[in-house]
């Protein structure tokens, strides 16, 4: 009975067209066991958390339609057969949304493919407020990945805060960034963590906790200020520097938005907030998927959880967006780490 209903489930996913795999790995020349194979590899070789076990039987039913494909198993076939999910069906496309990867054999010589890639990636970065200057952070990524092993940045150093709740995509997006461009990585969770999980069980509180008074009023202060104190050692340093967290009420402060950014532009340093937009289904899957013991609350909970989250939240200062809304802004992000790391192979 249980595995009918996860069937009924799956084939009435919203867009779901499942002979579209089928239609790939074929176009491809790949038997199911093939597939499943170069599947296994393509995610160890990205790094992909959680590396799909891809037994022909799980693929078949990937095909066939009588299960839904997980985050981990659809970003390895959209590695795999180079395309978005709107072109292997796990979902439509969004507006707007660009969706135009071209088959090609997996052998092809890459012709500056890489470049397009990581150009298509960074587009995502839309501006989210009419001040922000999206194009002015997209070449500036662009120029540190291009000079990052020529010579150095002839810009001014940059903080880039990348923000958004959870399960929004805002680490891996984050990790792409930094990827490109060399700069550090401060994500708040495992910069933060032991700290946190200390303080709340000294408070008597339990180590996994993110939403009760205790944490919000005494230990969530201090979980960012280590985070920001990490932040200016490297703005004193003017290195650049990308920022992980929610920051929702950082963000949606005027006053502390104002302070930072007085704090770096008198270190010539220039910051730059992003917003990773993504829809509640999404968050909800990409939270279980990564199994954190402090998300057992929201998981639980989740109707009581989402009346607090405001899906049409942003940043009150000038921002820049990345819509992730069905794992879009994250499916370029891995095209374009696939493309590079194919040019360092």
């Amino acid at each position: 009975m249980a595995n009918t209903q996860a069937g009924d489930m799956a084939k009435n996913r919203l867009g779901w067209r499942p002979e579209k795999l089928r239609e790939q790995r074929e176009a491809h020349g790949l038997t199911l066991e093939q597939a499943g194979e170069r599947l296994r590899a393509v995610a160890e070789k990205a790094g992909l958390k959680g590396i799909p076990a891809a037994y022909p039987q799980t693929l078949s039913q990937h095909e066939q339609g009588d299960v839904y494909p997980g985050p981990h198993y659809r970003r390895a076939y959209c590695l795999l057969y180079r395309a978005t999910e709107p072109q292997l069906g796990f979902r439509s496309a969004l507006p707007g949304e660009d969706s135009r990867f071209e088959l090609t054999p997996l052998d092809d010589k890459l012709t500056g493919n890489h470049v397009l890639a990581v150009e298509r990636a960074l587009l995502q970065i839309s501006a989210g407020s009419a001040e922000a200057d999206s194009y002015g952070l997209q070449r500036r990524i662009m120029d540190a990945w291009k000079r990052r092993h020529t010579g150095g940045d002839p810009h001014r150093p940059v903080v880039i805060l990348v923000g958004g709740f959870a399960g929004s995509g805002k680490t891996e997006f984050a990790r792409f960034l930094t990827q490109l461009t060399g700069w550090p990585l401060l994500d708040k969770d495992p910069l933060t963590r032991p700290l946190v999980e200390q303080l709340l069980v000294a408070l008597g509180g339990d180590r996994n906790d993110r939403h009760t008074p205790l944490y919000r009023e005494q230990v969530r202060a201090v979980e960012y200020d280590c985070l920001m104190q990490a932040a200016y050692a490297n703005i004193n340093c003017g290195i650049s520097s990308v920022l992980s967290a929610p920051f929702i009420a950082e963000m949606t402060s005027e006053e502390w938005m104002t302070r930072l950014s007085n704090r770096c532009r008198a270190q010539g340093v220039d910051v730059f907030p992003i917003w990773v937009q993504c829809d509640p289904e999404s968050m909800r899957e990409y939270i279980s998927f990564r199994s954190a013991a402090r998300d057992a609350w929201k998981l639980s909970r989740w109707e009581e959880y989402m009346a607090t989250v405001d899906i049409d939240l942003r940043p009150v200062v000038p921002h820049l967006l990345v819509d992730n809304r069905m794992g879009s802004a994250i499916s370029l992000a891995d095209q374009a780490r696939h493309a590079l790391a194919a040019v360092r192979a």
